[in-house]
């Protein structure tokens, strides 16, 4: 047996070649919040399980079967590393009092983790970016998200490959009601449910309905429907979100099947779906929860958010060959010799400090492996010191992949030269 050293199944690495995309996502990210003025905050990755618990439900796979949870050896609290944000960004506003003023609209993103059979687009560590808007009511909020999501699709390139999908799960009576009749619906039939299906008959009935078992899906599909129970309230609120999607031209299935796996939601539930990832097809889900912050002990508040998976989303992309261009420097700096290596540090120093990204070339080596070394780094020019270049305060300016005009594409000069040259462009 090998004795190396390896990641834990389920949570990866991210090497150099895959930063630029993370890079280039993220900025994206940052740039798409800030156009509908959400703020960023961070919450640990470290909670207690209670909190888990209330937010998401007993019952729910996420409590039951997921969640990395331990007993903290100091002082005896179980203690889980977080499986979603939501719960987490809740509680923190609570903690800290951020609706003492009104609405918030906040965006977080990072880890999660959940222990499950790892596999294209689903890991356990996993990453994601949530939007939640605490402290609003009406369907307003709803619709803002879905245009929203919407714009990141065509931000992204990715439009033409996700599909909307939306709901509504009422308020709690609506619930109720609807739960009961599913239980004696699928009761009624146990003999066709799957084991999950069994065991969640008497607990969560309503998650039968989210089964991606084959088998089953007629049977599903011939279900009690929620929406059937839907009061006034929660019919004018299904509407209104409908008419503001139907106004922005965002087409959409209204999905009557559509559940959500965490117990908080109510009324507007929605993902966005591809079918280019296999059975993980869902990219981005939410909804809303009215009902959460008073839950967790703040003063009842309105609330709605979704969650997109980072790792999903990359996929699309680089399937798509949707890539940015790879991170290069604007210099490589090639330096062979004594006096060379002496002055190249400074020569360095100096070219960052003038704006340009600059790779020292390390370890030395012929002056041919350097120049293999500068082809290899992307880098648009290099920026030649030897013995000479340096016995006459000079470098030498050679374009690896950049233009001189009509100069030579070598070209001896002073480092000021070069740094004027590089900064006004020619």
């Amino acid at each position: 047996m090998s004795n190396q050293l390896r990641a834990v199944r389920g949570m990866n690495d991210l090497l150099p070649a895959d930063a630029p995309l993370w890079s280039h996502f993220e900025q994206t990210i940052r740039d798409w919040l800030k156009r509908y003025g959400y703020r960023e905050m961070r919450t640990p990755i470290l909670e207690h399980t209670g909190l888990f618990k209330r937010a998401i439900g007993e019952v729910t796979d996420i409590v039951e079967k997921e969640m990395y949870t331990f007993v903290d050896a100091l002082n005896g609290e179980s203690m889980t590393l977080r499986p979603e944000g939501t719960a987490s960004c809740v509680r923190a506003a609570i903690e800290h009092n951020l609706l003492f003023d009104g609405g918030k609209r906040l965006w977080y993103a990072g880890p999660m983790f959940r222990h499950e059979r790892p596999q294209k687009g689903r890991y356990r560590q996993f990453h994601q970016v949530g939007v939640e808007a605490l402290g609003f009511a009406g369907p307003d909020l709803d619709i803002e998200h879905l245009l929203m999501t919407a714009r990141l699709w065509k931000m992204l390139g990715l439009a033409e490959f996700i599909r909307l999908e939306i709901n509504s799960l009422g308020d709690t009576q609506a619930r109720a009601s609807h739960r009961g009749k599913l239980v004696d619906y699928f009761s009624q039939r146990a003999d066709q449910l799957d084991a999950d299906s069994q065991r969640r008959l008497l607990t969560n009935p309503l998650r039968i309905l989210d089964s991606k078992n084959p088998a089953m899906q007629a049977l599903v599909e011939a279900a009690p429907q929620l929406i059937d129970e839907l009061d006034d309230a929660a019919r004018a609120h299904f509407e209104a979100v409908k008419r503001g999607l139907d106004a922005a031209g965002i087409a959409y299935r209204v999905n009557p099947r559509l559940v959500r796996g965490l117990d908080y939601y109510n009324y507007t539930v929605f993902e966005w779906v591809t079918d280019k990832l296999g059975a993980q097809g869902t990219v981005c889900a939410g909804g809303r929860y009215d009902g959460l912050v008073a839950q967790l002990g703040g003063k009842p508040a309105p609330a709605c958010g979704f969650a997109m998976g980072v790792e999903r989303l990359l996929v699309m992309l680089s399937d798509a060959k949707l890539l940015p261009p790879p991170d290069a420097p604007d210099i490589y700096l090639v330096n062979v010799g004594e006096a060379a290596e002496r002055i190249a540090m400074r020569a360095a120093e100096t070219l960052r400090d003038a704006g340009l990204n600059v790779v020292l070339h390390g370890g030395g080596g012929s002056f041919k492996s350097q120049m293999k070394k500068a082809d290899a780094s992307l880098a648009e020019y290099a920026v030649l010191i030897g013995d000479d270049e340096a016995a006459a305060n000079q470098v030498t300016l050679k374009a690896l992949r950049g233009e001189f005009g009509a100069q030579p594409e070598q070209r001896r000069m002073a480092l000021p030269e070069v740094i004027e040259l590089l900064k006004t462009g020619f």
